[in-house]
């Protein structure tokens, strides 16, 4: 069948989605937005039930997890992101607990089943290929869950979508129905690095060496600790997802890839989340490959590249090293993401180094070192598998250290104004002999 006569509006795509289906987004700047908008009209025109939909973290609109969607839209999303955390607090949409590297294995395992992939795509190459541009993640295991098990994949073609490589080629047969919609990309907005987030990062940079590859999540603190790297060499990466904040640093020759065992010179992810500069770096550039997040996130992987250094961020960490990442007592605010995913494969990698970098205290300047985690609280990285722990106040390794080795560390590195209370608290888990001296 010839391209053309593939297209339709997007709610002729929609149709084909049924009550009790199970549909797949794609993630964060590539979500469909005109197919989630015709969606939500045939929800409002009381047509569908039960409808379940699956993604990671998206950007722009998530109307389908609102309250007047209870009965129509069941939202089981596999991360947390801004859009929807109103209203999975709420209790109207909901999240499923998983590591980033098994999200693909929901589908392929079929733990979840994939009646409809609603994806976003590239225009098309004389080859007949299109590329998932910007978020490949769990979308290239729920296209071919769809098309193995006689479901849809609906594609919106958008001029401005970014042909990637790697994984995100797919061919254009794989899809059953396009629609044209060339909308820019959902950008996504990182404030410029305050003073404590640049101490953090100052912090983060003095434990990177020359020859690294890095892993780094999301926010402000990344790009801080990526603003100081400016004079290391031959930086790779290998990570779930970039920003903004690698661009200069490729322009300088800084990031090249030149030490990576696997991948060499290439930068690896499974997913972009920044500006339209950031979605444009990718364009039919070789040297990034967007991988299927099982690639990415699988620790084993991971490990194979030397001085693997994982950057993540937490809400909450306890003097024993305990970190809640996803969650502040009971109410969710993200999800477990690629956190242990990386923490794990960077501790398997020759050299590496696994970090968890954080404020010392809340905007409000409440401690977010704690004696024990806030009661609900989930623990996303246990204290067995924290390495390297960073605030504004210094940076300490808590592998190998004993219970109140690693007390006495955590507490030199919290804030001032909080140290006496945690030990206090820490003299009344460990008993008498336990004394911190600041």
């Amino acid at each position: 069948m010839h391209f053309s006569t593939r297209f339709v509006t997007p709610q002729e795509a929609v149709s084909v989605v049924k009550s009790n289906d199970h549909v797949h987004l794609s993630s964060v700047a590539c979500a469909p937005q005109a197919l989630i908008k015709a969606l939500c009209e045939r929800g409002d025109n009381g047509e569908l039930h039960n409808v379940h939909i699956h993604h990671l973290h998206t950007e722009g609109p998530a109307p389908y997890t609102e309250a007047r969607y209870e009965g129509v839209f069941q939202h089981d999303a596999f991360f947390v992101g801004a859009n929807t955390r109103k209203n999975v607090q709420a209790g109207y949409a909901d999240y499923i607990p998983v590591f980033l590297s098994e999200t693909q294995k929901l589908y392929r395992s079929g733990v979840l089943p994939c009646h409809v992939a609603m994806i976003q795509v590239s225009s098309p190459d004389k080859h007949g290929f299109v590329s998932l541009g910007t978020s490949v993640d769990a979308t290239l295991a729920a296209i071919e869950t769809a098309h193995q098990s006689g479901g849809k994949v609906v594609a919106v073609v958008n001029s401005q979508a970014p042909r990637a490589w790697g994984d995100a080629m797919i061919p254009m047969n794989l899809i059953d129905l396009f629609v044209e919609d060339n909308a820019p990309l959902e950008p996504a907005h990182f404030s410029e690095p305050n003073a404590l987030e640049t101490a953090i990062g100052k912090n983060c940079a003095a434990l990177i060496e020359d020859g690294a590859t890095l892993q780094m999540g999301i926010g402000a603190i990344p790009n801080a600790v990526l603003a100081q790297l400016g004079n290391h060499k031959n930086l790779g990466i290998h990570t779930e997802m970039f920003a903004d904040g690698v661009l200069p640093l490729v322009e300088r020759g800084v990031i090249n890839g030149a030490n990576k065992a696997i991948d060499k010179g290439k930068m690896v992810s499974t997913f972009l989340m920044g500006s339209q500069t950031c979605y444009h770096f990718i364009d039919d550039n070789p040297m990034v490959a967007m991988m299927d997040v099982g690639y990415t996130n699988t620790p084993s992987i991971i490990a194979k590249n030397p001085k693997v250094t994982a950057i993540n961020s937490a809400l909450q960490v306890d003097i024993t090293g305990q970190v809640g990442a996803d969650s502040l007592g009971t109410v969710f605010y993200s999800g477990v993401g690629g956190q242990i995913d990386f923490i794990y494969g960077s501790s398997l990698s020759k050299g590496g180094k696994a970090i968890i970098a954080m404020p010392s205290v809340t905007n409000k300047g409440i401690s977010k070192i704690v004696p024990t985690l806030s009661p609900g609280t989930g623990v996303v990285t246990t204290r067995n598998h924290i390495h390297w722990f960073v605030t504004e106040y210094g940076a300490v390794n808590l592998y190998g250290k004993t219970l109140q080795e690693r007390a006495k560390l955590i507490i030199g590195i919290a804030h001032p104004d909080h140290q006496e209370t945690l030990d206090r608290a820490a003299f009344e888990r460990f008993g008498p002999h336990f004394h911190f001296i600041g």
